[in-house]
């Protein structure tokens, strides 16, 4: 795959914010390297960048996919409810045996957290 301004700016958009973020956020911060960026556009690299394993994409809570640079170390996700945004848990408790019913194996997890970030509840 070839190199784009579009697909770099959008690259960039989301190894800076270190969060995942929806396409229209991306359109927002991309305008700014790449004037005139649009969403079907967006929409095109992100399909192209997940099918090369570049960016993964992320679901939480049935909400609208958002996207992340792949490769980030094992994590989790919390989505403030009230400004929508979706941001990265460092780490993992990864106690879920003591959890687990008597006799089960976990192989895998996966944890949503919800509720209001830090400048939602200050505000």
């Amino acid at each position: 795959m070839r190199k784009t301004r579009q697909r770099e700016a959008i690259l960039a958009v989301l190894s800076g914010e270190r969060r995942p973020l929806t396409p229209t956020e991306i359109v927002g911060l991309a305008d700014q390297a790449v004037p005139g960026i649009n969403l079907a556009t967006v929409y095109r690299n992100l399909k192209l960048l997940a099918e090369t394993g570049q960016v993964i994409s992320v679901e939480c809570f049935g909400q609208t996919a958002r996207y992340e640079v792949a490769g980030l170390d094992h994590h989790h996700h919390f989505l403030c409810e009230d400004c929508d945004r979706l941001f990265d848990l460092p780490g993992c408790v990864e106690d879920f045996e003591s959890i687990a019913p008597r006799g089960f194996e976990v192989r895998r997890h996966h944890v949503q957290l919800a509720g209001r970030c830090d400048e939602c509840a200050a505000g």
